[in-house]
């Protein structure tokens, strides 16, 4: 368990990174959703003890009962942490063997038959074992991401931090990355930080909404979704028509099907004529909470 409370920071420039940010994140995959400038890396990087906070607390409780200050205790910390960031950068001509054998060293594991093992099984784990020798710089974009994952388990972390790990990636390589997380996430706390609303929905049990430094939800996506159903209404629109409904209404998304605009709208009530009720996805509720952000600012 990973519990956070009050989580503050502002930058030198004067941006609000973090707000009183409160979180409790359980053992398995947890999304962190939102978009670009939400303050999802800004949190990642504070918890991967890669900078400071200004106020605030986040400890993480090991499965023997221990609990770390992440913010005071960065070096105990970091011996159960593994982080992927957002720019993971690889040696390119230096092979996969070599590279995480030097991880590992770096990690701590200098015993050269426990390391050889180690560094063996997570290859083989991320599925990188028959190209264990290749050069770095020849992996494709989703083969650098697995062995980011797999310097991460190195020490077997309590804690997994992947930030944006799917950007980038063909649909292929997105869904065998996915599934490595799950897998992980079977045993350890993993946090996925994405704006990718799909990621969320498939793999997390729970999840929390950010968006300029602000917590805008946490619990689980099926609730989520369940706590909008018959409040959220399809329409297609003319193009020209989308300012009058924006003013008017409470537009979620618009979507343009077949070279014309569809809308969603949140609603209590059908909103006028030609508007029809639609199932509600996650999509639709992390709209919902940037837009009642806005107009509560």
């Amino acid at each position: 368990m990973l519990q956070i409370r009050g989580l503050s920071k502002t930058y030198a420039n004067g941006v609000h990174a973090l707000k009183n940010v409160d979180l409790d994140i359980p053992r398995g995959m947890f999304g962190l959703l939102g978009p670009n400038g939400a303050g999802k890396s800004s949190l990642m990087r504070t918890l991967a003890t890669l900078q400071e906070a200004d106020a605030g607390s986040a400890t993480l409780t090991t499965a023997d009962g221990a609990s770390i200050d992440i913010l005071r205790d960065k070096d105990a910390l970091r011996r159960k942490l593994g982080y992927l960031p957002q720019d993971f950068g690889v040696y390119p001509k230096v092979s996969a063997l070599d590279l995480l054998d030097h991880f590992a060293v770096l990690k701590g594991l200098t015993a050269r038959k426990q390391r050889k093992e180690v560094v063996e099984g997570l290859l083989q784990q991320v599925n990188l074992w028959d190209a264990r020798k290749r050069k770095l710089g020849t992996y494709s974009g989703g083969m650098r991401q697995r062995f980011g994952i797999a310097q991460a388990l190195l020490g077997n972390p309590q804690l997994v931090i992947v930030d944006e790990p799917t950007a980038g990636l063909d649909p292929e390589e997105r869904n065998r990355f996915l599934n490595l997380l799950a897998e992980i996430g079977e045993n350890v706390a993993v946090i996925l930080s994405t704006h990718i609303v799909e990621d969320v929905t498939d793999l997390c049990p729970t999840m929390a909404i950010m968006n300029k430094g602000e917590v805008l939800l946490t619990g689980r996506p099926a609730e989520a979704i369940n706590a909008l159903q018959a409040q959220v209404w399809r329409k297609q629109v003319a193009k020209a028509a989308l300012p009058d409904y924006e003013s008017r209404f409470t537009v979620l998304s618009t979507r343009l099907v077949g070279g014309h605009p569809v809308i969603h709208v949140f609603a209590d009530n059908c909103p006028e004529a030609g508007f029809e009720p639609v199932a509600p996805g996650l999509e639709d509720v992390y709209f919902q909470r940037l837009r009642l952000q806005a107009q509560a600012a």
